[in-house]
């Protein structure tokens, strides 16, 4: 059984009714109905619970945390932020959506200050090619996810070079965007995926949740050894050493 947090601010929906009816349960409900698979144990957590919704027991039962967040990155308390890093790095998966590529937790894994890209609101069909069609995280999708409306976001994308590229996304306007990419750190795998913004029904789109769903199998943490650091006893005997 995996342990999934989705972490959503819950602000758009409560505050703009027009988002409320795209997703009248929140973007986190509408993830968590869309990927629930009897392999998944899905939580939610929003901003404005206490902690974020994020206590010190659900960060270390968590194996992958999904985090979408846009207006309020800066709300976010950074002693959280320092404990989701830590989860990270000891193994625990996350997948970022969207906005959240401005998000304090991504930026401080990519080591970055910034997160910076070309926008565009403008209703314009977004294609998302697949590149890997080996990875784990496009298993069950064709050659491309196709959205009839999506806010644009374009290269240069300001982020380190992922470790694999999984989507390219295209758009009407004539921008391309990697859309899809991962990351290792220490024991933790992210993948950061584009497509979500707040006023489409993205994450209605089954192909889109496959992805999603997918990509929390993917993230999860894979049981090994943890490396060992320090002062080291050597295995064997060094010719020439001499010992005080």
């Amino acid at each position: 059984m995996l342990h999934v947090t989705i972490w959503n601010e819950y602000l758009h929906e409560l505050q703009d009714p027009a988002i409320a009816k795209i997703y009248p349960h929140g973007i986190h409900g509408a993830i968590a109905r869309g990927i629930a698979a009897d392999d998944f144990d899905i939580r939610t957590a929003t901003l404005n619970e206490p902690a974020h919704g994020l206590t010190d027991e659900v960060i270390q039962q968590t194996d992958v945390l999904i985090w979408w967040g846009h207006m309020a990155h800066d709300r976010v308390q950074d002693a959280i932020v320092e404990k989701v890093h830590d989860r990270v790095l000891n193994g625990m998966g996350l997948i970022v959506l969207h906005s959240g590529h401005e998000s304090k937790i991504f930026k401080k894994l990519m080591g970055t200050r910034s997160g910076r890209l070309k926008w565009r609101e403008a209703d314009e069909k977004e294609r998302l090619w697949v590149i890997d069609h080996a990875h784990p995280i496009t298993a069950g999708i064709g050659e491309y996810i196709e959205l009839p409306a999506e806010e644009m976001y374009g290269e240069a994308f300001h982020i380190p070079a992922p470790d694999e590229l999984v989507f390219i996304s295209w758009f009407e306007g004539g921008e391309v965007f990697r859309s899809g990419i991962t990351f290792h750190r220490e024991q933790g795998r992210i993948f950061y995926f584009r497509p979500g913004h707040e006023t489409y029904p993205t994450y209605h789109n089954q192909d889109i949740l496959r992805v999603i769903s997918n990509a929390v199998r993917w993230a999860a943490p894979v049981p090994r050894m943890a490396p060992v650091f320090g002062n080291a006893t050597p295995l064997e005997a060094i010719r020439g050493h001499r010992t005080a």
